[in-house]
């Protein structure tokens, strides 16, 4: 489940994917509120991580405020996620970037948990590491529609 920091950042994200080209116009804290339904005190803190981790940029003064500074078909959706979030794994012995051993587990190879919720994961990995944020701005539902025809057409 995502959390609502990394909800308010997703619509923040489409509201600035949305202006992304040459001639786009930073857009304010306000008007990003505004757009996409996110309050603004929140904004604040989420805007800035990502200007940290170079997805946006930002522009002082009166006309500033912030846009996208990569194209939105190179921001992936897991990395936003692993970045807004931490961790995605369901268990901590499945996670890539904060591994972590089970106390209450005896053996890892054999762990039917384990083994259960690694398929799982992986298929939810796969799918999210195929997303960007590109998908998101298109038009709703399109990229799990084309993937179930695809999906279909190949079975």
């Amino acid at each position: 489940m995502i959390t609502q920091k990394m909800k308010y950042a997703l619509k923040a994200l489409i509201v600035l994917a949305e202006e992304y080209g040459e001639q786009a116009k930073p857009l304010q804290i306000e008007e990003i509120a505004k757009r996409s339904g996110a309050p603004k005190r929140f904004l604040e803190h989420i805007l800035l991580d990502l200007r940290k981790e170079g997805v946006l940029g930002s522009v002082r003064g009166r006309a500033g405020g912030y846009r996208m500074t990569r194209d939105p078909s190179t921001v992936g959706l897991e990395s936003l996620l692993r970045r807004i979030d931490g961790p995605l794994a369901p268990l901590p012995c499945l996670s890539r970037t904060a591994y972590q051993k089970c106390d209450d587990c005896t053996n890892e190879a054999e762990c039917r948990l384990r083994r259960v919720f690694a398929e799982i994961f992986w298929s939810y990995l796969l799918l999210l590491e195929s997303l960007t944020l590109a998908d998101l701005v298109g038009s709703a539902g399109a990229p799990m529609r084309s993937m179930l025809s695809e999906q279909a057409s190949d079975g």
